[in-house]
């Protein structure tokens, strides 16, 4: 069933990375009691324990901020919505084990996937399945929704997509690697679905920008491996210029620490898929300064005043920074809302999904006024694509360099056609 942990403690940054602080980590929400009536049901399978089980914690945190704000501000049509969340541990066959215990034992009328895109995959053939409306809010592996043989009528994303941050990535590393002159690369990835393809996307727009790069190896430990020596040692035997890593979460913390023993920064350009979460950033005893993250969530980018706000509001009952996770969350629980709202309460995952395509809703993490959920795969586009670089102060990261969104749907519409997807 749902967890709704108090505390009178904020998380430290360890709890916050790892297992404690699936218990600890929110607070200031009153229990739903599942015996009203009105209320809506919506479950979330996801990590809440273990080594990145910021993923899970984060997630929650944002999805029970939004519904407590849609609940007092009247629910829909004066139904609340409750959130019933189950801990997959990060194995995707539980992930689809407890996606089927949330809709067929727990009543659960819509699914927010919170699992990370091993586990997504399992949850989306779930839906297939079982057609609940689902919004995968972290999976950002781009052939979840981009392969059309993959589809699933009732299955949207509500995250980021690896091939539009490739474009964004590949541009600001080519411009980089032209300056300083970087034409040896390695990777150091998770060996998963996400890893090998978030990085060899990164790569493909990399050389198509700057045909001088060139690959000189590549290293896939295992995905939460608690030990990168191994990794490490290789890079310096290898001696790039510079290294690109799809690592995230507890993972990234320690491959960024267990370098810094070996000062691998001081000689190798870091280019970072996963290091912009604040909380990320925080838990590093020391962060080397210089070096190159995607955008994952900033406070002061967009620089809006509701940005700021979301991120406030959610640091007083998570205990620390928003992830990217919990906006990517928080906002597919605006697009669930507003859907409820257009199909008059009716929560048959047929019917809102109709309405689902093509929604536009305001959000605070748009790089205009909205976000839209793209009718042509269930995705979303008009969000935040950008890279930055680390400062030793909050929130970071700064010196955001972005893409404009025409050109990067002109260069995912090529990439879909070389992969057979258009």
């Amino acid at each position: 069933m749902g967890t709704n942990t108090v505390s009178g403690r904020a998380p430290s940054r360890r709890q916050v990375l790892g297992g404690l602080a699936a218990g600890a980590a929110i607070t200031g929400f009153p229990h739903i009691a599942g015996a009203q009536a009105k209320a809506i049901r919506i479950g979330m399978p996801t990590i809440l324990s273990g080594r990145v089980a910021i993923l899970g914690t984060s997630s929650r945190a944002a999805a029970q901020l939004a519904f407590r704000q849609i609940n007092e501000a009247g629910g829909i049509n004066g139904r609340t919505l409750e959130l019933i969340d189950r801990d997959s541990k990060g194995r995707p066959d539980e992930a689809a084990k407890v996606t089927r215990d949330l809709i067929n034992n727990d009543g659960c009328e819509i699914i927010i996937d919170g699992e990370a895109s091993s586990g997504a995959f399992a949850v989306h053939e779930v839906i297939r399945d079982l057609p609940v409306l689902c919004l995968h809010t972290c999976s950002e592996t781009s052939s979840l929704s981009a392969d059309p043989k993959l589809h699933v009528k009732t299955a949207f994303r509500c995250a980021r997509q690896g091939i539009h941050d490739a474009v964004a990535g590949g541009t600001y590393a080519a411009r980089i690697a032209k300056q300083k002159g970087l034409k040896r690369w390695m990777t150091c990835s998770p060996d998963y679905a996400y890893g090998r393809d978030n990085t060899a996307e990164f790569l493909e727009f990399a050389k198509m920008f700057e045909p001088s790069i060139e690959t000189v190896d590549q290293v896939w430990p295992k995905l939460f491996a608690p030990d990168y020596t191994e990794s490490i040692t290789k890079i310096l035997q290898t001696k790039p210029q510079a290294v690109y890593s799809a690592l995230w979460g507890g993972d990234l913390v320690a491959f960024i620490e267990q370098s810094n023993l070996y000062r691998l920064f001081n000689n190798v350009a870091m280019f970072s898929g996963g290091l912009g979460d604040p909380p990320v950033l925080t838990a590093i005893k020391q962060l080397p300064p210089g070096l190159n993250t995607a955008y994952r969530y900033n406070r002061n980018y967009p620089a809006k005043p509701a940005n700021a706000a979301f991120a406030d509001a959610f640091a007083k009952i998570a205990g620390h920074e928003p992830t990217n996770w919990a906006w990517q969350t928080y906002l597919g629980c605006l697009f669930v809302a507003e859907a409820l709202k257009r199909t008059n309460g009716r929560t048959e995952g047929t019917a809102l999904a109709s309405v689902l395509k093509g929604m536009t809703v305001a959000a605070p993490f748009a790089v205009g006024d909205a976000i839209t959920m793209r009718d042509s795969d269930h995705t979303i586009v008009g969000y935040p694509v950008a890279w930055g670089r680390t400062v030793p102060k909050a929130p970071f990261v700064e010196d955001f360099s972005d893409v404009d969104w025409s050109k990067i749907v002109e260069l995912e519409t090529q990439w879909k056609k070389s992969k057979g997807y258009a």
